[in-house]
């Protein structure tokens, strides 16, 4: 499936929360989760620890409620948690935390911070007398590489903050529900999760693989059968009604008018994601039913057979089930393949596997390295210690995620950027060239690089194969 979503899965891979050495995303930083590393692909759900639900939310009677289900399986008398001050407030930090930019009425996080208290009292009393009602989405186009680009909704900050509300509120009554074999956009359960029981799967002998691949996904499900989900776990009119909303919001492009999109729920919309986990949820249960082992990150997927034959079924499940769910495939994709085989590997989540070694898919590659070049552009003046600092966080995060790599990707990466630096000192020193020739490596060796306290990957990975 894409990688798409409300919040990039290649930025987690790739980008800005990579930089930063982190790969997970929970919905909450300061409480830790008791769920395992390691999950169960048994049929049963994960056990109950709820932990990670938000205080202001999970009292004592509501966590043993989630335990054990509520009759009928719909929760009513919910729109009161949702503006509920404690709940606005936590929202609001959670906001705070992620920044990002201002939607279409302009006001940024900075500015609603100064009048933050004002303005959740305001929210508050919106419940009260029904006026409440969410602002369009701003869309913008980020790109996406080769020259493509991806839509993206930036909701307002007050919309942003009534979102992680409803979030914090409906998030444990389907989480509870979800199984094991989805990771995507999960409390304490992230990218390295399903990688791992990938692993797991090939080591077990389950080598034929189908790339559970979707087009647009976000952009195509289908919204009136998205709410019908939504409502059979919630039997609150006005907190449907909410939702609706959130789906079916507006959108504000520049230079174009405002239009209500048909299909799909916004990407960029902070419930975005645990909706797409809703839809896709039956599909899960239909693949485990069947007995196939289906891995799951948000709409990136990956299904492991042991025999051809076993992945020509499991295709033709999931095409089934996508074209009853009023989803399309991915037509470029090659749906089936023996990853032991060179040139029938399978991508996910950055990596390929293929002919029993795991690489960096070459998007991956391409990405870090333009992000390397944006730092050590040649006409830049600073240092070659100052930018090599600035290169650091950046190697280690993409190293915390690729670690598994096959060692050959490293030695390249080192060596691409040590040339890029080399190249930048000849223009800082009026002389041309790109930095490959034998002198520039004599004058500036390995050992320079060193000295300057440049990250290197491959010493990083001999570190980690020795600490195993």
């Amino acid at each position: 499936m894409t990688v798409t979503g409300a919040v990039s899965k290649a930025a987690l891979r790739e980008g800005r929360q990579v930089e930063a050495g982190s790969d997970r995303l929970r919905p909450s930083v300061s409480e830790p989760s008791g769920v395992p590393t390691t999950a169960r692909q048994d049929g049963e759900t994960r056990g109950r620890d709820w932990s990670w639900v938000e205080a202001s939310i999970g009292n004592e009677r509501r966590l043993a409620a989630l335990g054990n289900g509520v009759r009928g399986g719909q929760w009513g008398s919910l729109i009161d948690k949702v503006y509920r001050p404690t709940t606005l407030a936590a929202a609001w930090r959670k906001v705070a935390a992620k920044a990002g930019a201002a939607g279409v009425d302009g006001q940024s996080v900075e500015q609603f911070a100064r009048r933050a208290q004002d303005y959740l009292v305001e929210l508050e009393e919106a419940r009260k007398t029904g006026s409440y009602e969410p602002l369009p989405v701003k869309r913008v186009e980020i790109p996406k590489g080769r020259g493509k680009t991806r839509p993206l909704g930036i909701p307002a900050v007050k919309d942003r903050i009534v979102q992680t509300a409803v979030k914090l509120v409906i998030e444990p009554i389907v989480e509870r529900e979800f199984l094991d074999l989805s990771y995507g956009f999960r409390p304490g359960r992230g990218c390295k999760d399903a990688l791992r029981e990938v692993d797991r799967r090939l080591k077990a002998g389950y080598p034929h693989v189908v790339d559970a691949d979707l087009e647009s996904y976000f952009d195509s499900i289908p919204q009136e059968r998205l709410l019908a989900r939504v409502g059979a776990h919630l039997s609150e009119g006005r907190l449907l009604a909410l939702s609706e909303a959130f789906v079916s919001i507006r959108t504000s492009a520049k230079g174009l008018a405002r239009w209500t999109p048909t299909g799909g729920t916004p990407q960029g919309a902070v419930i975005s994601p645990l909706l797409a986990n809703l839809y896709l949820h039956p599909l899960d249960c239909h693949m485990q039913r069947c007995g196939y082992a289906l891995v799951r990150y948000a709409d990136d997927g990956v299904v492991l057979c042991r025999s051809a034959g076993e992945a020509e079924a499991a295709l033709a499940e999931m095409q089934h089930w996508v074209a009853a769910n009023g989803l399309r495939p991915n037509p470029a994709k090659t749906p089936i393949g023996d990853c032991r085989v060179a040139g029938q590997g399978f991508e996910f989540l950055g990596y390929r596997f293929e002919a029993g070694q795991r690489g960096v898919r070459r998007k991956s590659v391409h990405a870090i390295r333009e992000r390397i070049r944006e730092k050590t552009r040649r006409t830049r003046g600073d240092s070659l210690r100052t930018i090599s600092a600035e290169l650091n966080p950046l190697l280690r995060g993409w190293f915390g995620y690729f670690k598994h790599a096959h060692p050959d990707t490293f030695q390249a990466m080192d060596g691409f950027v040590r040339r890029r630096l080399r190249a930048l000192r000849r223009n800082q020193e009026k002389r041309p060239g790109i930095g490959r020739c034998v002198s520039d490596h004599q004058r500036w060796p390995k050992a320079f690089f060193a000295e300057l306290g440049l990250f290197t990957l491959t010493e990083a990975h001999v570190l980690a194969s020795q600490s195993r």
